[in-house]
């Protein structure tokens, strides 16, 4: 460790790391756009710009390391001249078009105009014109104007993806970010390259004049699109529900994790919202024999005595249950103690659907689509359990092995397709739980609304076996619950159901 003064300041810091991290570590904000941690320190932008004793001018601090008895000011008269005459230079050719830009409200220009500008500018020539609205990729668009040339996004997909997408073109004032001839910004992570860009030169596609981010709540998550569970903040538009095409939802960004995901995300779990929205269930609903609206009360009544009813009739081995590796830890543990301990069923079914299965790489993705398969894993359920697969439920549907089906968060129809509505008519009982109809939500006795991760709180644990909280970001939709709390409510009400009550079924 080296001691170095900053502002007057004695303060300590590993020798040979960055003034502008040990400043920060410090509360010390140092303006910059082409540092970032994981990408390096070019120093082209000369926003960092510090007074070192004994040096001649001012120096960039992303490229200055620490050593005893280093003197550095961050808040001199020098400095403030020096920054601001760099934040002029950037902002020459900028076009003046704030309000219509997304950016605004979280922009590196506006943020520092603010704070280390405020001059009158000095420019009288017509600004440079490049090409705008560029689709750069199905999720990003470019505007070449509004780049500070920060090289933050090449240097991403030089050195992050390898998929060398983006480059600088041209000399001098004429230099632009542009895409290199003959590829698109298709990669797994393009959507980084958003929240990389200081400025409004990259924007997101979906995000595009939606709603401003201002109006928009930020709320502490865990990304459920795959078993690594990445760190996220969920962005949601309350405030104004007409922005946004109504959606709850506006977009998902990732928070630094060191342990789990560092500064990134995948295009899939960035985008893979959509779901907390569309196709929901709200409504707590008997749809056999005759369709009606339930109270939740009344349903957990009638379905707990269903289920009594036939494992008093045919015991607890013809129930199936399908669990979905979207259950959080509180759900898993509600489940064990229900099916297992309490109702005594030995038949589970864990298996993915094709759609919970897919790409994996060395970066962040993991081939489970699902979060939290390493949960119910860790509760663990006896040798006597019967581990079923997909193909093995239609056999026992078919053979009359299987009285009950009771499906939480999975969508038979993806497996089965045209089969499901056949297969599941073979069963005296089928409970649908979960936040999405799908295929199958309208094929059960019994449809029970539940909150999706972003309206309610909870832990997940990923591949690696590490727990992480997510919070609450939405109201339920409707009259939809955690799945822990209905499992729980069922549980309470076994030693009171009477099985007389399911004779309608």
């Amino acid at each position: 460790m080296a001691k170095f003064t900053l502002n007057g300041r004695v303060v300590e810091a590993a020798e040979g790391s960055l003034v502008i991290d040990a400043a920060r570590r410090e509360g010390v904000e140092i303006p910059h756009y082409c540092y970032h941690p994981a990408l390096g320190n070019p120093g082209n932008c000369r926003m960092c710009l510090v007074e070192v004793e004994g040096a001649p001018k001012p120096m960039a601090s992303c490229r200055l390391p620490v050593k005893e008895g280093l003197v550095v000011k961050s808040d001199s008269d020098a400095v403030k001249r020096a920054q601001a005459a760099s934040l002029e230079f950037h902002l020459v050719n900028h076009p003046l078009d704030c309000p219509v830009c997304d950016q605004a409200g979280e922009c590196g220009l506006q943020d520092y105009y603010m704070k280390h500008g405020r001059y009158e500018s000095q420019v009288r020539e017509d600004k440079l014109h490049k090409n705008k609205r560029i689709e750069a990729g199905p999720h990003v668009m470019l505007d070449q104007e509004r780049c500070v040339l920060c090289t933050r996004c090449t240097r991403f997909v030089d050195n992050v993806t390898k998929t060398h997408e983006l480059g600088i073109f041209g000399r001098g004032h004429n230099e632009a970010i542009d895409l290199v001839a003959g590829m698109t910004l298709d990669n797994a992570y393009s959507g980084n390259v958003i929240d990389l860009c200081p400025v409004g030169a990259l924007t997101e596609k979906d995000f595009r004049f939606k709603v401003r981010v201002w109006y928009l709540d930020e709320t502490d998550s865990v990304c459920p699109n795959c078993a690594r569970g990445c760190s996220i903040s969920v962005h949601t538009n309350t405030k104004r529900p007409w922005h946004n095409d109504g959606k709850r939802v506006a977009r998902l960004k990732p928070r630094e994790n060191p342990a789990v995901n560092g500064y990134w995300i995948c295009d899939d779990g960035r985008f893979g919202y959509q779901n907390i929205d569309e196709d929901r269930l709200g409504r707590v609903m008997r749809l056999k024999p005759q369709r009606k609206e339930l109270p939740w009360e009344a349903a957990l009544d009638e379905v707990a005595a269903a289920l009594k009813a036939g494992i008093a009739e045919k015991g607890a081995d013809g129930l199936a249950v399908v669990a979905s590796g979207m259950l959080s830890n509180e759900d898993w543990t509600a489940f064990k103690a229900y099916f297992q301990t309490t109702l005594k069923a030995s038949r589970f079914l864990f298996t993915p659907e094709p759609d919970q299965l897919g790409a994996e790489d060395e970066l962040l993705r993991r081939r489970e689509k699902v979060a939290n398969l390493k949960g119910g894993e860790a509760l663990g359920f006896g040798t006597s359990v019967v581990s079923l697969t997909w193909d093995g439920l239609a056999s026992d549907l078919k053979s009359g092995k299987v009285w009950g089906v009771y499906l939480i968060d999975r969508d038979a129809a993806k497996v089965w397709g045209e089969k499901t509505a056949g297969l599941l008519s073979k069963a005296d009982l089928v409970v649908f739980q979960g936040p999405n109809k799908g295929g199958t939500g309208d094929l059960a006795h019994y449809r029970l609304p539940a909150t999706p991760y972003a309206e309610e709180t909870g832990h997940f644990t990923n591949f690696q076996g590490l727990v992480q909280a997510y919070q609450k970001a939405l109201e339920p939709l409707g009259s939809a619950r955690p799945d822990w709390q209905i499992l729980e409510d069922l549980r309470q009400r076994w030693a009171a159901a009477a099985p007389k009550e399911a004779a309608a079924l």
